[in-house]
């Protein structure tokens, strides 16, 4: 089989285990190498990522402002307060659930990335961001308001295209390079002891976050069901194909068409599911949002920082806005909210790079959970317009 042929999942599964077994027996001086390379991957990283801010939500702000007028507007809002409610039902829940299963495993001294576990990298390349990612987030939220109400078109077209440039950096050079970090990453935690404690961390959190996401399903088309006057199981019975079909492809977009007839099986207007269920596929991020709100959680747990609720409460905030804009590339929203972790959160390289794997190890279940609550937000959508009819 082809490398290129293997998806990203496989890629960072290989990675994993790999980075592992050879960290067991790995001479000092080839972990030294891909510690050189994680602190230069590291680096770019954190130039690209106000890059990353303003080329994704400038344009996804600024076309917002077009379009369907009033149903535009609905739909938006009820996206967006479904990926609310995602944010703080994950938060919630998963404080009543790990400091019970989950302990601080790693010392605070060594989690510094591979410098803190003594293996040095042979240099460093400093990469500072042209801007910090506040400043990011205020440029980007002012240009895209600005362009929306001033119908800007040269302006826009601008930074569409630099949202194109940005999604091929992402696409074609850090997504493809992503297992090799994870690779110098985990033979990193493996000579350095930490690897085990790592992957039970993984186990007991993606079996919770799965829990969740199930629940969070049910949630969502019982509130529809409710409002759309429609039997709520049913309804997500239904859409079991577009979630299996998340399942395969790990991509809200290719999903569009089966999500689509899913929705209109539902009794959902053509008209109305044919404007949903696009939009929704690039601003209802629900599932994406409880792994990266509770895979944060764990991970703040796991080092042993303090987990505040003001500062998770600002991060939810923001991170639904940033969600918007994630590019639909596998494991693009996970490089999307990079930023906002690494700022509001205060992750270090080390706890970024496990909240990237983690991420990335369950993305295709969070990518059918979107698609799976699109179904919910097109049945009320489509009430609310007045061509909802019931069916108990």
């Amino acid at each position: 089989m082809k490398l290129s042929r293997i998806p990203l999942l496989g890629k960072v599964v290989i990675a994993i285990i790999t980075g592992i077994i050879i960290g067991l027996f790995s001479p000092v001086w080839l972990a030294r190498i891909f510690a050189t390379f994680n602190g230069l991957f590291g680096n770019f990283l954190s130039f690209i990522v106000p890059l990353i801010i303003v080329g994704l939500i400038t344009p996804a702000i600024g076309e917002l402002g077009k379009g369907a007028g009033r149903l535009l507007v609905v739909t938006a809002l009820i996206a967006y307060a479904s990926t609310l409610f995602s944010g703080f039902f994950t938060y919630f829940s998963c404080q009543a659930v790990f400091p019970h299963v989950i302990s601080g495993s790693v010392d605070p001294a060594a989690s510094q990335g591979v410098e803190g576990v003594a293996i040095q990298p042979f240099f460093t390349i400093a990469m500072p961001p042209v801007i910090d990612v506040m400043s990011a987030l205020i440029l980007s939220f002012s240009l895209g308001l600005g362009i929306s109400f001033i119908q800007g078109g040269s302006l826009k077209n601008v930074f569409i295209d630099f949202r194109d440039i940005i999604t091929l950096i992402i696409r074609d050079v850090i997504i493809p390079l992503l297992p090799v970090y994870i690779f110098g990453m985990f033979l990193s935690m493996s000579v350095s002891g930490e690897v085990f404690s790592v992957i039970v961390l993984f186990l007991k959190v993606i079996l919770v976050i799965f829990i969740l996401h199930i629940l969070l399903l049910i949630i969502q088309f019982l509130v529809a069901g409710a409002i759309a006057r429609r039997n709520p199981f049913k309804a997500l019975l239904t859409m079991l194909p577009a979630y299996a079909t998340a399942l395969g492809t790990a991509s809200s977009a290719a999903t569009i068409p089966v999500t689509l007839q899913c929705a209109m099986k539902n009794r959902v207007n053509a008209s109305i599911a044919s404007f949903v269920i696009p939009l929704c596929a690039t601003i209802h991020l629900a599932g994406s949002t409880m792994k990266i709100v509770g895979f944060s959680l764990a991970i703040t747990y796991f080092f042993g920082a303090p987990v505040d609720f003001i500062t998770f409460f600002g991060f939810i905030f923001m991170l639904g806005i940033v969600m918007i804009a994630a590019p639909g590339v596998p494991g693009g929203a996970i490089m999307a909210a990079v930023g906002i972790i690494q700022s509001s959160l205060g992750f270090n390289e080390q706890m970024t790079g496990l909240m990237i794997t983690l991420y990335i190890a369950v993305d295709s279940f969070g990518t059918a959970c979107n698609v799976t609550g699109d179904g919910a937000i097109a049945l009320i959508v489509n009430r609310i317009s007045g061509r909802g009819k019931a069916e108990i």
